[in-house]
């Protein structure tokens, strides 16, 4: 059983892993200081659940993951390119990162949905939410970026 809970946990490594890069490479490419700002905090909050994921693992006598996913550093690569073809506006870019905040904000709650230990489930319970909360701010930036409509 704890196996497949530190696979799971590693999972999840790879996704803030995932996250946090993905909002270090945003911020590079946005105009806008204040959304620069917020997607540096995002990219902190991701670090600071990955570290605390490593931990649980490390705790459960597992070996944790240090890296993001292949397909996250596919799709980093990707979204660079779309930048160099032609200048994305903040718009765009809070519009990507909140698609990626859906699909961890997946990964979280699917997990919750495995029987989990008491301690595991509060951590992921915990980190489900966070991120939730996060998705919802990075939302309400890009709504606040959207084009004017004439």
């Amino acid at each position: 059983m704890t196996v497949n809970i530190i696979t799971l946990l590693n999972e999840l490594i790879e996704t803030s892993k995932d996250g946090e890069r993905g909002f270090m490479k945003a911020a590079e490419e946005v105009q806008q200081a204040s959304v620069n700002d917020a997607l540096l905090e995002s990219a902190e909050l991701c670090s600071r659940d990955a570290r605390e994921l490593q931990d649980l693992v490390l705790e459960l006598g597992g070996r944790p993951k240090s890296d993001g996913s292949v397909a996250g550093a596919l799709h980093r690569g990707w979204l660079g390119l779309k930048s160099a073809v032609g200048g994305r506006t903040d718009h765009a870019i809070l519009a990507d990162c909140e698609k990626e905040e859906d699909a961890a904000e997946k990964r979280f709650h699917d997990a919750l949905e495995q029987d989990l230990p008491g301690d595991v489930n509060v951590l992921v319970e915990r980190l489900y939410r966070a991120v939730a909360q996060d998705h919802d701010r990075i939302r309400a930036l890009r709504d606040q970026y959207a084009p004017a409509e004439f």
